[in-house]
């Protein structure tokens, strides 16, 4: 594709097009030199969306919560556009669940794009390529992005260093504030929600979450802790308000700079491994040549680490 080419699709992306913004996350998720290509074309325009997290463990209705929130969140002028990270098919690569079909309802309205994608293997519940695609979409002038996690346990900590605002889901019988604790789902929440909250046990899961919060130290934002049922849309416009609240202490502690600047470190960082991971395949006889001489004492680790640099 042409640099002329290039202007065009990043034009009518930006113009509102969700052809033209699908055909975009697919160069950027593709990688090599037109993903490059197009990111540095889309670099002057990123950097307003919010992030919000929605994770979880399976079963705690992210989906439904996700689907309540575009339409609380349109209903205050907001264009949103989620991701919703699926577990991949181990036969095709592609994503399993088909978020998309749960949000049908959302399929006619030109302020929201909606898009699953593979986690392909990738552990911490995301993509790889996640970071990516959410500079594109931030680029396209969605003021929201919300990302919806496979839900994998405790490796969804992965979110936390990607999204403005987390928000963790929990349910009624999934799990305590204890367990909730162990699973390290504390140090990641910024909005705690206790959705199905019309099944017994709910007050009980929130008032242990409470006291687990309230035994920890906190930096000016302490997480709230709500109840919700998302099927009938019951509790979200509070969820939205805490969002709205959070998005605000971020802005105005410095915190909202301080994520984003981490957040563009890791994907850094992340390209570095990737492109020296590219290099070993490419010398992986050498590499499989000197496993064998470490295997068989004629060498050591560091001294054929030092041979591959």
């Amino acid at each position: 594709m042409t640099s002329t080419a290039v202007s065009a699709l990043i034009d009518g992306a930006r113009g509102g097009d969700p052809r033209q913004v699908a055909r975009l996350i697919s160069r950027i998720e593709d990688g090599g030199a037109q993903a490059r290509e197009s990111l540095q074309a889309l670099a002057p325009y990123a950097g307003r969306a919010h992030v919000i997290g929605v994770t979880g463990a399976p079963g705690v209705g992210k989906s439904t919560t996700t689907s309540a929130l575009i339409t609380a969140l349109r209903s205050h002028g907001h264009r949103v556009a989620v991701l919703a990270v699926d577990p991949s098919s181990p036969f095709s690569g592609g994503a399993l669940l088909g978020d998309r079909i749960r949000m049908q309802a959302h399929s006619g309205d030109d302020g929201v794009f909606i898009r699953s994608m593979a986690s392909r293997g990738h552990l911490g519940g995301l993509a790889a390529a996640t970071p990516r695609v959410i500079r594109v979409l931030d680029a396209c002038d969605f003021d929201i992005v919300i990302i919806e996690t496979v839900g994998v346990g405790q490796s969804e900590v992965e979110i936390a260093s990607t999204a403005d605002t987390c928000l963790v889901l929990l349910a009624p019988g999934m799990g305590d504030g204890v367990q909730a604790a162990k699973a390290g789902i504390l140090e990641i929440g910024d909005v705690f929600v206790v959705n199905k909250a019309d099944r017994d046990g709910a007050d009980a899961t929130a008032r242990e979450l409470r006291h687990m919060i309230d035994l920890g130290s906190w930096a000016g934002w302490t997480p709230p802790v709500l109840k919700a049922v998302a099927a009938q849309g019951t509790g979200i416009d509070e969820v939205v308000d805490a969002i709205s609240a959070h998005q605000a202490w971020l802005a105005e502690s410095g915190q909202a700079r301080q994520r984003r600047l981490r957040r563009i470190r890791d994907e850094i960082i992340a390209l570095v491994i990737g492109a020296a991971r590219e290099r070993l395949d490419i010398r992986r006889q050498e590499l499989e040549a000197l496993s064998v001489d470490v295997l068989e004492g004629r060498t050591d680790p560091f001294e054929a680490a030092a041979r591959l640099e």
